[in-house]
């Protein structure tokens, strides 16, 4: 009789592997100042070692190779802070003037809505004292927290700032020692030939695919930059360059950065007093910018990347959520290289190959319902058929009387049979 329930050791092994799931998630959350790093300078020395490798095969030592490659990605990101210096400070400066042209024309938006309108001034008869303004919750509510979120943002700069100095130290202690790394923990594998040809090949599979992701990615990314800068620049946005920036930086985060920065482009058309000139001039940044958006996803993302690195894109809607939720923004870039790595993991793990087939994607299109319901059927009448051809032969075996015993003895060949 099959049992209706798991057994007591079974239920308690899978309630213990929950439990410990559970905490690794929340300990990495809590951890996120001392992991973030790490799992960044990792992902980093998966892009830049394929480099290392290159120079030390030319006869350039490990450390200079390293110090040169990180010296130019750390000058790379000063001299763009550098360059988007000058507008963010602009926006800065002129903050109070655009929150206050925003929210004069969502008042007047929310005026035509009966029932969601701004408070209106009540004018009392007689020789009373003047009416206090009306008080507008929504305004109220931004003053209240405009401190708050100035400080936060203080906060956020400082441990950005460190997390930086962090992650550059490590990168290059990383890249330096890449190959002395990977050959100690070659080392500690069991001596079998096969399981440390497939840990190698594992680490070398996901190095190969991350590095030629973000390289790929990349170079959409600042592509897409510049087509969006022009495009401000025709519809007379502000600082045209600063917008193509943070558009190839929020294309690192798939689905939720083009929508961050939709809603960015529509505040600031309203902080420009674009919307004084009629829809179209408001909606123009964020139309075209969708329009730009929709042309790289469906058409050169695909041709750029190829089918080799093409993700389930559920999988990765769901990556970008979790990492998210989990580290913020770091977390949501770091979330399709991870997921990268998880793919590279289970293709090689027997057990995980499950996991392996959703997380890659396919443009074959899948099997019917149907097809699927036939060929359950069909092997389930083919087993029981078996069971009985077997049933049958067995029978026939043992009608047949025991087996002639084997007059076969060793060192004996010509009684051999």
């Amino acid at each position: 009789m099959r049992p209706s329930a798991l057994p007591p050791t079974t239920m308690r092994r899978w309630a213990t592997r929950g439990l410990l799931l559970i905490a690794l998630v929340f300990l990495l959350k809590e951890a996120s100042a001392i992991v973030l790093p790490v799992l960044v300078a990792l992902i980093l020395t998966f892009v830049l070692a394929p480099a290392v490798r290159t120079m030390r095969h030319h006869g350039i030592p490990e450390s200079v190779s390293a110090a040169m490659l990180v010296t130019t990605v750390v000058g790379c990101t000063v001299l763009s802070v550098a360059l988007l210096a000058e507008p963010v400070a602009q926006w800065w400066q002129r903050a109070p003037v655009a929150v206050s042209k925003a929210l004069n024309q969502v008042d007047r938006w929310r005026a035509a809505i009966p029932g969601f309108g701004p408070p209106v001034e009540r004018r009392t008869s007689g020789r009373a004292a003047a009416p206090t303004p009306p008080t507008d919750p929504v305004r109220e509510r931004i003053a209240s927290e405009g401190v708050a979120l100035t400080a936060q943002a203080l906060g956020i700069g400082l441990k950005f700032l460190v997390s930086t100095a962090a992650t550059t130290i490590l990168l290059y202690f990383l890249l330096a020692s890449e190959h002395w790394v990977l050959s100690r923990c070659i080392e500690l594998l069991p001596h079998r030939p096969r399981l440390r040809a497939m840990v190698l090949g594992g680490l070398r599979a996901a190095q190969r695919d991350i590095s030629r992701y973000v390289a790929s990615v990349s170079a959409i990314n600042i592509g897409v930059g510049l087509v969006v800068s022009g495009t401000m620049w025709f519809v007379d946005l502000p600082n045209p360059g600063f917008w193509g920036a943070l558009a190839a930086m929020f294309n690192f985060i798939p689905y939720l950065g083009p929508l961050i920065m939709c809603g960015l482009l529509l505040a600031a058309s309203l902080a420009a007093s674009l919307g004084d000139a009629g829809f179209a001039a408001l909606a123009a940044p964020v139309l075209s910018y969708l329009c730009i958006h929709a042309i790289e996803s469906n058409f050169v993302t695909p041709m750029v990347i190829g089918k080799r690195l093409s993700m389930n894109p559920l999988s990765v809607l769901l990556s970008v959520m979790f990492w998210g939720w989990l580290w913020g923004v770091a977390g949501a870039v770091l979330a399709v290289p991870l997921l990268i790595c998880l793919r590279s993991i289970s293709q090689r793990n027997r057990q995980m190959r499950p996991v392996a087939v959703y997380l890659r994607g396919s443009d074959r299109p899948c099997t019917p319902l149907s097809t699927l319901l036939r060929a359950a059927a069909a092997a389930a009448r083919r087993v029981p058929r078996f069971a009985a051809d077997v049933a049958s032969d067995v029978a026939a075996d043992l009608a047949a009387g025991p087996p002639a015993p084997c007059r076969w003895r060793p060192g004996r060949p010509s009684e051999r049979p």
